[in-house]
C-alpha cells in the first residue's frame, strides 16, 4: 500500500519547500544568496510549473481547479 503525505511518509509541497519557507522568511539566517535563489526557484515553479498544472486540472479535474480558484483567490491565508 503506497503511504501518503498524512502516514508519515513525508509532506508534499505546494509552491514552496520547507528550506525555500525558511530563507524567504530569514530563519536560520541564510545568507542573501540562499534567499535569492529560493526566490528564483519559487517564481520558477509559479511562472513554468503551475500554469502547466492549471491546463492538466482544467481539462481532467475541473473540480480541482475550482478548489485551487478558492484557495488562491479567495483565502485569507
Amino acid at each position: 500500500m503506497a503511504q501518503t503525505a498524512e502516514s508519515g511518509m513525508g509532506r508534499y509541497r505546494a509552491l514552496m519547500t520547507d528550506t525555500d519557507r525558511d530563507y524567504i522568511t530569514g530563519n536560520g539566517e541564510p545568507s542573501d544568496s540562499q534567499r535569492d535563489q529560493s526566490v528564483y526557484r519559487v517564481r520558477k515553479r509559479i511562472t513554468e510549473e503551475l500554469p502547466q498544472d492549471i491546463d492538466v486540472l482544467r481539462e481532467h479535474r475541473p473540480d480541482l481547479l475550482d478548489e485551487l480558484r478558492e484557495v488562491v483567490c479567495d483565502g485569507d491565508d
